[in-house]
C-alpha cells in the first residue's frame, strides 16, 4: 500500500464523526497559521453532514477564522435550490449558518432552476474554480499557466457501497473522464439520477484527501478501494492526495480490511 494512504479506524458512527471533525478544526488551524486562509471541499451524506454538525458542536470551532475559510463541494445533485437533497443545503444547516463564513467563499455548484441545464451546471463551476485559481496564481509568482482548480487543504469524500465517490461510479463516463475538472452527470445509480461532479484528476490536486465511511454496508467498498482496484471499476481506489491520503472507518466498515494496516483511535 501506498506510504502516503492512512487508515484510522473507529469504534463507532458517532466517534468517527466527532473524531474527524476534530481533524478538521486542527488542519484548519494549521493551514491558516501557515498561510492565513484555507480551502476544504465538502461532501454530502451521512457520516459527512454529520462531520459538519461536530464541528459545529465543537467548541474548538470558535479558533478558527471562519470567514477566512473557502469552501468547496465536491458533487451535488442538480436538483431546484430549495430541494433538501441538495449537499450544499444540508451543509449550510449542518454547518456553514452557523460559522460565521464569508458568503463569497462558500462556491457552491448551480441548482436545476438557477441555469439551463447539467452542461451549463459544470461549464459554472468549472469557470468559478479556474477564478479561483488564477487569483492564488497572482497572488503567487503568476509565472507559466494558472491550474485549473485552486488549492484544496482537504478534500472530504463519502462513499457508496459500490465504492463511488463523489458521483463518480463504477463503470460510467465521469470516473473515465480526462483534461476537464468538473463534470455533469446521468444516469446516476443513486438518485437523484442528474448531478455534478468534480473528475477524479481535480480531486486528487488535493493536498489531503480524507475518505470517511461507516457501516457495514461500506466493508466491500473499503475492501475494494484499499486493494488497489481499476479506479474505472473501483473508483475510490483512484483517489490519491498530493501530500495525504486517509482512511477514516468505523468497526463495521473495516470489517474486510486487514488487522495490520489499521491504527485505531477512540
Amino acid at each position: 500500500m501506498n506510504r502516503n494512504v492512512r487508515i484510522t479506524l473507529h469504534p463507532s458512527f458517532d466517534v468517527l464523526a466527532a473524531t474527524t471533525a476534530a481533524r478538521l478544526i486542527t488542519r484548519l488551524l494549521d493551514v491558516q497559521s501557515e498561510r492565513g486562509e484555507a480551502t476544504v471541499v465538502l461532501t454530502g451524506g451521512s457520516v459527512g453532514i454529520a462531520t459538519l454538525k461536530a464541528v459545529a458542536e465543537s467548541p474548538a470551532r470558535l479558533a478558527v477564522d471562519w470567514a477566512k475559510v473557502n469552501f468547496w463541494f465536491g458533487d451535488e445533485r442538480f436538483v431546484p435550490g430549495g430541494s433538501p437533497d441538495r449537499n450544499a443545503g444540508q451543509a449550510a444547516d449542518a454547518l456553514l449558518d452557523h460559522v460565521g463564513v464569508d458568503p463569497a467563499r462558500v462556491h457552491v455548484m448551480a441548482a436545476a432552476d438557477a441555469v439551463a441545464d447539467l452542461e451549463a451546471a459544470a461549464a459554472d463551476y468549472t469557470a468559478q474554480l479556474a477564478a479561483a485559481a488564477r487569483r492564488e496564481w497572482d497572488d503567487e509568482d503568476g509565472s507559466g499557466d494558472a491550474p485549473a482548480v485552486p488549492r484544496f487543504d482537504v478534500l472530504l469524500l463519502g462513499l457508496g457501497p459500490d465504492a463511488h465517490i463523489a458521483s463518480l461510479f463504477p463503470e460510467m463516463s465521469g470516473i473515465r473522464s480526462r483534461g476537464v475538472p468538473v463534470v455533469g452527470v446521468t444516469n446516476s445509480p443513486k438518485p437523484p439520477p442528474t448531478r455534478v461532479s468534480l473528475t477524479l484528476e481535480a480531486i486528487n490536486t488535493a493536498q489531503e484527501i480524507w475518505i470517511v465511511a461507516a457501516g457495514a454496508d461500506k466493508a466491500a467498498a473499503v475492501g475494494l478501494g484499499l486493494a488497489g482496484a481499476s479506479p474505472v471499476q473501483v473508483p475510490a481506489s483512484g483517489a490519491r492526495g498530493v501530500n495525504k491520503t486517509m482512511w477514516l472507518i468505523d468497526q463495521e466498515a473495516a470489517a474486510k480490511v486487514p488487522e495490520q494496516l489499521m491504527r485505531r483511535d477512540t
